[in-house]
Formats: structure tokens, C-alpha cells, sequence
């Protein structure tokens, strides 16, 4: 259970991150069974026709409960399963936005509230990434650490679904350089 620990705690602007962490150490803890199944259904009970044999009804109903224990046996799995998941799913985001956040039956229905109340959220961290990556200018230092900072910015917006182009990236990396790398750039552009 130390990949629950690993999970980043969801503060409402970086919903991205954290889920993709969050369902990832779920799936390590194999504990996400309520997150990738539905809900088993439950059989139907047999009901005796009218004119149905004492031994017909008796086979039928000795048919139906290796169905039902099947049914029960995986309904023990799920609800177990659903119950870990809403208590890791809780515990990872912060009690101001958990307060906000009305109770679910499932992991997968309270999820989706979180995802629903903070996509714009994610829309408007996405468009100060977008905005940061575009205005950026080397200050000095290691230019590598400069360039994966952006590449870094990058992969964040893939994670929110807001993918830009890799050579979009590399042109907003070259143009943020000053004039002394401007061999560089020519060399890379040839």
C-alpha cells in the first residue's frame, strides 16, 4: 500500500496529475476493480412455472446456485473494491475541496463529480502553462535544465488533454533562446 502514498494530494489545479497518479496506484495496489467493472447484476431468481415438475423446479434451482454464489463472490470483490477506492480517492484530495464534494455510491460516480467540478479548474491552469511556455526566456543558467523545463510544461498540458505538436515545443524552445545561441539555432533549423 506505499503507492497510496504517492499520490499527490488534488488541490483544484492540478486534477491532470493527480488523477493519472491516482489510477495508476490504484491499479498497483489492485484494488481498482470498481474502477475498471461495472457492478455486478444480480441474477434472476428462478420462478416455478405452474406446471413445471417437483424435479424440473428442483434441477433448476440446483442450476441457479452456483449462478448466484458466482454472483454473490463477486459482488463481495466489487463492493470491497469500491469501498478502498472512495476511501483512497478521499484521503488524496485536500478537506476543502472533499467538503465540497457530495457523497457518491461509487468511486467511479465520485470521481466523476471531482472531474466535472474542476475541469475548468484544469482549463485555466492549462491556459497559464500555455501562456508561461510561450512567454518564456532563458535567464542564464544550464540551457538543458531550460529546455526540459519547458518539455516538463509540455508533457503537463498532454496530461490535460491539450497536446501540442513536439515541434510546436521545439520552436517555442528556440525562440526563447538569445542571440548567442544563434549558431545553435541555425545548426538545428539546417
Amino acid at each position: 500500500m506505499t503507492f497510496i502514498n504517492s499520490i499527490p494530494k488534488f488541490t483544484g489545479q492540478n486534477y491532470g496529475i493527480w488523477r493519472e497518479e491516482l489510477e495508476v496506484n490504484l491499479a498497483l495496489a489492485e484494488i481498482d476493480l470498481a474502477l475498471t467493472e461495472k457492478a455486478p447484476t444480480e441474477p434472476t431468481a428462478p420462478v416455478r412455472g405452474e406446471s413445471e415438475t417437483d424435479a424440473a423446479w428442483t434441477a433448476r434451482v440446483r442450476d441457479h446456485a452456483p449462478v448466484q454464489a458466482k454472483y454473490n463472490l463477486d459482488k463481495a470483490k466489487w463492493n470491497n473494491s469500491n469501498r478502498k477506492c472512495l476511501m483512497v480517492i478521499k484521503k488524496s484530495i485536500s478537506e476543502g475541496i472533499r467538503g465540497a464534494i457530495t457523497d457518491c455510491a461509487t468511486a467511479t460516480e465520485y470521481l466523476e463529480k471531482v472531474k466535472n467540478q474542476f475541469t475548468d479548474s484544469t482549463k485555466a491552469y492549462a491556459q497559464t502553462i500555455i501562456e508561461r511556455l510561450s512567454t518564456m526566456k532563458y535567464n542564464g543558467g544550464g540551457v538543458r535544465d531550460h529546455i526540459l523545463s519547458m518539455s516538463t510544461m509540455a508533457a503537463k498540458l498532454k496530461t490535460m488533454n491539450m497536446r501540442l505538436p513536439d515541434p510546436y515545443v521545439v520552436h517555442l524552445a528556440l525562440n526563447s533562446l538569445p542571440g548567442e545561441f544563434s549558431t545553435f539555432i541555425v545548426n538545428y533549423n539546417s
